[in-house]
């Protein structure tokens, strides 16, 4: 079953316009783990934003979960996208007046739902090896644990969906390598779609399926492992 669907996605800035996406079309199946690549410029991230809502197409068509995304406007817009997707930047964009708790629950706060959620949030704490900075402020935790953090609160309204634009690029190799294992963790236990861009092919080619950008057009298209259903 498709969750994704860009139909003739274009996506151009300025006058004259400089064309970034070049009518892109291609679906994602519900728990595959896609990592987008391609050099500085290709359209990684811009392509990250236009399925995900965070910016305007051009032209073309972008459905998840059957809705067009692009119709949707204000509130339904971040209604949707609170429920169904996660993100996760190469900057954490954590608040610093609040602890590692209130920081994971922050998405629930909107809906009043801290409550509801506060046990999954302490669960997903715990995977990540972060629960004993439960109580303090990111200015107190590494870099790796602020990350982890930032992974934990995109997913605590268990979205379908995670898109991760360049989560590893802010860290060393260590810490990188304990994020795949998260990413690959919540793609396998929990069936996650992941959405990933990175400059780092082997983290890429660590997904279900690979996707490369040369130009703002699909260089390649492969599948690197079956997903499970």
């Amino acid at each position: 079953m498709n969750i994704i669907e860009c139909k003739d996605v274009v996506r151009s800035f300025g006058e004259p316009p400089l064309v970034i996406l070049k009518s892109l079309s291609f679906s994602v199946e519900k728990g595959e783990f896609i990592g987008i690549t391609g050099r500085s410029g290709s359209g990684k991230s811009t392509l990250l934003y236009v399925m995900s809502g965070l910016d305007d197409l051009s032209s073309g068509e972008v459905k998840i979960s059957g809705k067009n995304i692009h119709d949707l406007k204000g509130e339904e817009l971040h209604r949707f996208r609170n429920r169904n997707m996660g993100f996760v930047f190469q900057f954490h964009f954590l608040l610093p007046e609040l602890t590692t708790q209130e920081n994971i629950l922050m998405p629930a706060r909107k809906y009043r739902e801290e409550k509801k959620r506060e046990k999954y949030a302490l669960s997903l704490m715990e995977q990540f090896h972060v629960l004993h900075c439960k109580d303090k402020r990111p200015s107190q935790m590494s870099g790796g644990e602020m990350q982890r953090t930032a992974i934990a609160r995109a997913l605590v309204m268990e979205p379908e969906i995670l898109f991760a634009d360049e989560p590893t690029g802010n860290l060393d190799s260590e810490n990188g390598e304990i994020v795949m294992e998260i990413f690959e963790k919540v793609n396998r236990d929990f069936g996650t779609t992941i959405f990933m861009v990175t400059h780092e092919q082997d983290y890429a080619a660590r997904g279900s399926r690979q996707i490369h950008l040369v130009d703002g057009e699909i260089d390649s298209d492969a599948r690197t492992r079956r997903i499970k259903n």
